[in-house]
């Protein structure tokens, strides 16, 4: 269950090792952007004794490697790949045939280690105009890729436009990689909301990422991970709704009845989708009296 992906800069090793103690599902070990070009070297080795040391118990293990237009990224590749993290984030993504040369540089890299095809997956961060205008070729490039994730700073100053916190300007990206991502069958994660001491801020903000049907968000403050965890549950009252839908249908298939409602309303197939669905997260996260 993948709801909250927290940052962490790759080189404070104060912040890594407690990586599997913030509370978020998955942990993003940065070697791009929160790492200077004079540490990335020191960066990469620190992520790689972590990796090997910490454990990280309970929490998924995502890498931002460097750029494909960096001398960096064959490094953090060679580096990272032999420890198996669950999902390579390449920064970034434009096109396809971006995803198609991470793809088989890790493939290289699996062969070499005795690793087998295709363990490490991808996670592509669309943070360019053209990237957002790709997302569904990004979305299918290949069969590593098992999300997509929106980098909101990097694509508004591509975009020429100021970054706000209402996120008015990055609207149409968010909604165009939640429809190329669900097109895909994957699924597709929220840029972080940038003010770590706006409380209210980035409950409104994850709330609106849900409502647009993003998978879950990111953050960059240990702080936001609990309210993002709380937003991207369901809340007693959506599981007990849940369970009613399929008792309706249970009481309407024992009384022989073509049509069921509930409330009022016609339970049709969208609607039992969204049950399915909430009950399955219910169960995930052991959760509303649903067992694991």
């Amino acid at each position: 269950m993948r709801r909250s992906m927290l940052f962490l800069p790759g080189n404070t090793p104060n912040m890594i090792i407690n990586g599997d103690a913030l509370g978020a599902d998955s942990i993003i070990l940065d070697l791009e952007d929160a790492v200077s070009p004079d540490e990335k070297d020191s960066a990469r080795l620190l992520v790689r004794s972590a990796m090997q040391r910490m454990g990280f118990a309970g929490v998924e293990i995502t890498v931002r490697i460097n750029s494909i237009d960096t001398n960096y990224w064959h490094d953090d590749l060679d580096a990272i790949i032999p420890l198996r993290p669950d999902l390579i984030m390449p920064p970034k993504a434009s096109c396809a045939e971006d995803i198609k040369t991470v793809d088989a540089y890790i493939t290289k890299v699996e062969e070499r280690c005795g690793i087998p095809v295709g363990t490490v997956k991808l996670i592509p961060l669309i943070e360019t105009a053209l990237g957002v205008e790709n997302a569904f070729n990004i979305a299918t490039a290949s069969p590593r890729v098992t999300a997509l994730f929106l980098g909101g700073e990097d694509l508004t100053a591509d975009l020429r436009c100021k970054r706000t916190k209402q996120g008015n300007e990055i609207n149409y990206a968010r909604t165009r990689l939640v429809c190329a991502a669900r097109a895909a069958g994957i699924d597709v994660y929220d840029t972080p909301f940038t003010d770590v001491n706006d409380d209210e801020g980035i409950e409104i903000d994850a709330e609106y990422a849900k409502s647009l049907g993003f998978s879950g968000k990111s953050a960059i403050a240990p702080r936001h991970v609990k309210v993002i965890n709380r937003v991207f549950s369901p809340s007693m009252k959506d599981i007990e709704y849940a369970k009613l839908v399929f008792e309706a249908i249970r009481i309407g298939k024992e009384q022989g009845k073509g049509a069921v409602s509930l409330r009022g309303k016609m339970i049709d197939k969208p609607i039992v989708e969204r049950a399915r669905q909430t009950l399955e997260i219910a169960k995930q996260l052991g959760i509303g009296g649903i067992d694991e």
